[in-house]
């Protein structure tokens, strides 16, 4: 098996003409285009000796091929083919916007329609845009253009749903524009153009084994899942527009997220990857408000939703976590075993003066030392980031600054990209902006010194036995294609392991022997 660095990118497939119940197929308008392309936050290294980087902002765009085979271990048949609308649905952005599409897909399915997997057999489509950097704006708009010329009824939604005079303006026979997290408008949008199906005169409808389960339909494989605490986010970063687009945190109570966490659960799911805007801040809108679930008061807490969660007896990860001191409480679960030993968390920076220039919450050296004491109380935590890189003012003594801190912290996945003007950012109007070249030049630099550094940890597995998640299977090469602790999904590297046995299947826990190590994955043996 060749051991070369693979970055985590979408990956394409042939889709089946008919999907499993609980099965979503969406299309993506621009394949391969679109969902082969990366934006500035995840500038895609075709040259192995080029610095090589993990995604900066978990894009999650999502193509026929990458949902065609995502089930749930309840599905109990096929989809009938009938005289149901059919809905094509195309879906860009974060994981939070994967979220926003599985719900209104879930809705959709639950009202009779099906999900077209191409735009002839759509009645209808809706894209689910991003708006978090230019880049990724005009992805949306590209997508929305597609979508028009290749079927003419097209719904948008979305964070660039705030702009729908932007959209209007270049795309205007579009028949509705909702924003983030609209799912009553959208599903109401498309009613007014797809009449809902009368269920009571399709012969092919049986409820019987028609019915979607609680936890809905997912567009990940169904062996995890997004799980979203809340919505909106507090801070006012500079660089940051999500505020505006989804305005402040609004968190879900407690007993709600633990029903759809023991749904997933129920539904097979081995891994929930808790995302949100700012986790950590999960219950502060709430005041910490107590509820009750399974007969137990809980309140709806960062560090209690953590601990129930651990009670599911399923892997959990944490995302998006600003490294406030009430952290290292979480920590100390991680350092008994109760939750995976992973925190990705947006450090953005280092130099004092950019961070003060961005309006982030922390302190390098507070930051620095909070990494410490989390070693200390777990040694196998891993910890991911992502950071900016030719902020505005960003001089050279600041960018020494952040390598520097690099050195130190020794982080095991870091993801960066260049900074862009987003309209509507604070930022925009700060002085001294930072020479694209720079700004690149920086960014190879960065990243190839963290190269280095997760070289030199990885190669420090090499001997050690992990569990790992199976994702994937390689038949024609005999490897299962794994995710240990270490691994998120479609962002962080993975575990190959060789020759396989044909009893292992994907959603499997393996043990493994880690042999080798390359920059980014590590090599395994198995022994049934």
């Amino acid at each position: 098996m060749s051991k070369t660095s693979t970055e985590s990118v979408n990956t394409t497939a042939t889709a089946p003409l008919s999907a499993v119940k609980d099965t979503a197929t969406i299309f993506n308008p621009a394949a391969p285009t679109i969902v082969q392309a990366q934006s500035q936050a995840d500038a895609s290294q075709t040259d192995t000796k080029q610095p090589y980087h993990h995604k900066a902002n978990h894009n999650q765009n999502r193509s026929v091929a990458q949902s065609s085979d995502v089930t749930t271990a309840n599905a109990t048949a096929t989809m009938p083919v009938s005289a149901a609308p059919k809905i094509g649905f195309v879906s860009l952005g974060c994981p939070k916007a994967l979220v926003d599409s599985e719900r209104i897909i879930t809705e959709l399915s639950r009202d009779g329609y099906q999900v077209a997997s191409d735009y002839d057999g759509a009645d209808l489509v809706v894209v689910n845009t991003c708006g978090f950097i230019e880049s990724a704006v005009q992805e949306s708009l590209d997508a929305i253009g597609e979508a028009i010329s290749k079927n003419g009824k097209v719904i948008v939604t979305g964070c660039l749903g705030k702009e729908a005079d932007k959209i209007r303006e270049m795309h205007p026979a579009v028949l509705a524009v909702t924003g983030a997290h609209a799912y009553d408008e959208v599903i109401t949008a498309v009613a007014q153009h797809v009449p809902k199906p009368n269920r009571s005169q399709d012969a092919n409808y049986d409820p019987k084994i028609d019915l979607i389960n609680e936890a809905g339909i997912k567009l990940t494989p169904s062996h995890y899942a997004y799980l979203k605490i809340s919505e909106g986010c507090n801070h006012r970063c500079t660089f940051c527009i999500i505020p505006s687009l989804r305005g402040d945190l609004v968190s879900r109570p407690i007993d709600n997220v633990m029903n759809e966490a023991l749904a997933l659960k129920k539904a097979g799911v081995k891994e929930l990857l808790i995302i949100s805007q700012d986790t950590s801040a999960y219950g502060l809108d709430l005041k910490y408000k107590t509820s009750f679930w399974n007969g137990m008061p809980l309140k709806s807490k960062f560090y209690d939703l953590c601990q129930a969660l651990n009670d599911l007896g399923i892997w959990v990860r944490l995302h998006y976590v600003y490294p406030y001191p009430h952290v290292d409480k979480v920590v100390e679960l991680m350092g008994e075993k109760k939750l995976l030993p992973y925190l990705d968390i947006p450090f953005q920076h280092a130099s004092h003066r950019i961070l003060k220039a961005m309006k982030r919450p922390a302190h390098s050296e507070n930051t620095l030392a909070r990494i410490k004491a989390w070693r200390d109380i777990c040694p196998d935590i891993v910890i991911r980031s992502t950071f900016v890189v030719g902020f505005p003012g960003e001089t050279e003594e600041d960018f020494q600054c952040l390598l520097d801190w690099l050195v130190e912290a020794r982080l095991d996945r870091v993801g960066a990209f260049t900074y862009s003007e987003v309209e509507g950012a604070v930022a925009n109007d700060l002085p001294d902006h930072v020479p694209e070249d720079v700004k690149q030049s920086r960014y190879e630099r960065l990243m190839a010194l963290q190269q280095d550094i997760s070289a030199q940890k990885l190669q420090e597995k090499v001997g050690k036995t992990l569990t790992v998640l199976v994702d994937e299977i390689d038949s024609d090469e005999n490897i299962a294609i794994c995710r240990s602790y270490a691994d998120a999904p479609e962002i962080d590297g993975h575990v190959y392991v060789d020759d396989i046995n044909a009893q292992v299947k994907v959603g499997q826990f393996l043990t493994v022997t880690i042999d080798d190590a390359s920059e980014y994955d590590l090599f395994a043996s198995y022994q049934g």
